[in-house]
């Protein structure tokens, strides 16, 4: 059986990048089309901008609004809009969900404070972060779990509290821990079947959707959509040839992007290159800190990738 049917929350979630003038600009036509693409994949059930795929961290709290705003007008309902929120306070994270609920955004996606990653926290503090923005901003939430290597990562009691809470309506599942992953789902299907448990291990892609979720909210669905719809698509009706078959496609994409790692910001340079390079961006400039990729990084993505078959433009 198909885990993604009678979930509105299940399925494929591109995380999506942001297109850059050479001025670091937004290009705002060119996001436009962007999405246009991404929201006419059949099995594409939303688009989640604002996430680390699309900069957010480079982006100023009037842009992450405004990309929203752009997302939300350019799918005009046909897939759902979430955006991500990152922030070091619950009032500061409460008045970015706000601003994205008013900008269209059917929900958002929460991320941890990011001086956890430093100090780490209690879990009342965990607990409550999401019971402010729930109760200050009042609009649907994807929790977003980041690797168990991290002091912020939520520990298994810890999410069987978030989904007590009405507005948490999925989980985007970043353990990176396979010997939890399983117990993990188990035991939060138990407890809240009617939340949805999407994988974002990009690299664990196949074994994350075979161990126990329910869609996936990735990077790479932002680069070939189709190819991870299939993925999905095959995985979760149990059609394991299938599934290995759109998998040996996606492996030297992957490897290109990823080169055996987790997705990281060398790692969305490199998709949005290879994208810009076969004709399907407006370009490859990222915000600062980031520096453009030597040209001996781009032209071994040109050629990796005329050596698999896609055709290069640039």
């Amino acid at each position: 059986m198909n885990r993604q049917e009678d979930q509105p929350w299940a399925g494929v979630f591109p995380a999506t990048l942001c297109p850059f003038h050479e001025d670091e600009s937004i290009d705002e036509e060119g996001l436009r089309s962007y999405m246009r693409e991404l929201a006419a994949v059949d099995g594409v059930k939303g688009l989640v901008c604002n996430g680390h795929t699309g900069e957010i961290t480079s982006l100023r709290p009037s842009e992450r609004a405004r990309v929203t705003t752009l997302v939300a007008e350019e799918t005009k309902g046909k897939v759902k809009v979430v955006s991500g929120v990152s922030a070091e306070g619950s009032l500061e994270a409460t008045d970015y969900a706000i601003a994205a609920k008013e900008a269209g955004a059917d929900a958002i996606l929460l991320m941890p404070p990011h001086h956890w990653l430093r100090f780490g926290r209690a879990s009342e503090t965990a607990i409550g972060f999401f019971q402010d923005v729930a109760e200050g901003a009042n609009i649907p939430i994807i929790v977003h779990q980041y690797p168990a290597w991290t002091k912020a990562s939520y520990s298994l009691v810890e999410m069987l509290e978030f989904v007590k809470i009405p507005q948490v309506i999925c989980i985007k599942m970043g353990t990176r821990d396979m010997a939890r992953w399983r117990w993990d789902y188990e035991q939060l299907k138990e407890a809240a079947p009617h939340v949805p448990i999407l994988t974002c291990h990009d690299e664990y892609l196949l074994a994350s959707l075979l161990e126990g979720c329910d869609g996936a909210l990735i990077g790479f669905a932002g680069f070939v959509p189709e190819l991870m719809v299939e993925v999905v698509r095959c995985a979760l009706s149990g059609d394991l040839i299938g599934a290995r078959k759109a998998r040996k496609l996606v492996d030297p994409l992957s490897r290109i992007v990823y080169n055996f790692g987790e997705p990281s910001g060398d790692a969305h340079q490199r998709m949005k290159c290879a994208r810009w390079l076969m004709g399907k961006f407006p370009s490859m400039t990222m915000r600062r800190p980031l520096r453009p990729l030597p040209k001996a990084e781009v032209a071994k993505i040109r050629r990796n990738l005329e050596m698999i078959g896609y055709e290069c433009v640039h």
